[in-house]
């Protein structure tokens, strides 16, 4: 039993890694920052945020790979 916490465990960990190098938790980051500033209005809704992510990433393309 142990063997499987241990892998589960690690592919946990993979996961929150890959998550991380391909963005997924940008939205996270972004309402901690929001916090953290103090902004006075309300955080985008994350449906919000990744709209706004996805067009500034299309008006402003460099530093994709595609």
């Amino acid at each position: 039993m142990n063997a499987g916490l241990a892998v589960a465990t690690g592919f946990r960990g993979f996961a929150r890694y890959l998550g991380g190098v391909m963005g997924a938790d940008a939205y996270a980051k972004y309402l901690e920052h929001h916090h953290a500033a103090g902004h006075h209005e309300p955080p985008l809704t994350e449906r919000e945020f990744w709209r706004d992510h996805t067009d500034r990433q299309d008006a402003n393309p460099q530093g994709r790979c595609c």
